[in-house]
């Protein structure tokens, strides 16, 4: 994206650049993140974070904002928090607006969408959990089109598969369902979850995938169904150990970027945040870390 008015205009650029290198400092990075633009994506691959990278430190949409631009990130996979402060949704998912709040709560993630865009970064997903109703379902639907989302993320279920591929269908919107280690897309065979809809597809998280299948690659999985993926989950992870800071696990990410940027393949790839933070580090700067092991990566 070329717009950078809006938000970015409300900032001092000289300012900008100088905090987004001194937080890649960090990192021995300063010089490639100070150079990066948000929305341009490393190497032609759609590298963007998952806000749960965020938990604990940041909860809304304008701070969000600024720690995916420190990382030069111009992607993101959107969780509920930072959408429900910023646009009023009501806390319970199963509770639907009358009419007129119901517009103005559209018209809030529409403005969240342009403050977003305006700065460079795509939301291209959200995670809001879905209520039981069929309004309620119609609701986060609608929520996704207003923020300009491609899909909404959910834990992989065949049950939720089934009772929501017929909206998804209907909005044109896709359904990416996550696995965790011990519900991995099927390789050996054809995935049945993706014959509920012709918009059900995954949120292939290469970490849990390599833990739960004692240490298989996920290319596999990519070259079988690049054509349903929605979006990635990048993180490091050992067989037998849980989540590691990059390069001290064994997930190939390196080799998963490689082949997206090879076979030009459009799906982002998110930035989740799971190993400790360290002693003395932030979120923030351990985001930028993950966001320039993936750049070194695709230079």
């Amino acid at each position: 994206m070329d717009n950078r008015n809006g938000f970015l205009d409300s900032m001092n650029r000289r300012s900008f650049l100088g905090a987004a290198a001194a937080l890649a400092a960090t990192s021995g990075a300063a010089s490639a993140l100070a150079a990066a633009k948000p929305g341009d994506g490393f190497g032609g691959v759609r590298v963007g974070c998952i806000t749960y990278s965020y938990r604990g430190e940041i909860e809304d949409a304008r701070g969000t904002l600024e720690a995916l631009l420190k990382a030069g990130l111009g992607e993101t996979e959107m969780m509920d928090g930072p959408i429900r402060r910023f646009a009023g949704l009501p806390g319970d998912v199963n509770a639907v607006p009358a009419d007129a709040d119901r517009e103005a709560i559209l018209k809030k993630c529409a403005e969240m969408r342009k403050l977003y865009n305006d700065a460079g970064v795509n939301i291209h997903v959200h995670k809001i959990p879905f209520g039981k109703s069929d309004e309620a379902i119609d609701f986060n639907f609608e929520i996704a089109r207003a923020l300009g989302c491609k899909g909404i993320t959910l834990e992989r279920s065949e049950e939720a598969a089934k009772r929501l591929a017929p909206f998804a269908d209907k909005h044109e919107i896709w359904l990416g369902f996550h696995n965790h280690t011990n519900n991995v897309p099927i390789i050996d065979r054809h995935d049945p979850i993706l014959d509920f809809g012709e918009y059900i597809g995954l949120n292939l998280d290469v970490g849990h995938y390599f833990a739960g299948t004692g240490g298989k690659s996920p290319i596999p999985v990519l070259e079988k169904y690049h054509d349903r993926i929605v979006n990635l989950h990048l993180k490091d992870r050992t067989v037998d150990g849980g989540n590691l800071p990059w390069g001290q696990g064994k997930t190939p990410i390196k080799e998963v970027l490689r082949l997206m940027k090879q076979e030009k393949w459009t799906f982002p790839a998110d930035i989740e945040l799971e190993y400790p933070v360290p002693k003395g580090s932030t979120a923030v700067a351990e985001v930028v870390r993950c966001a320039e092991y993936c750049r070194e990566a695709l230079a």
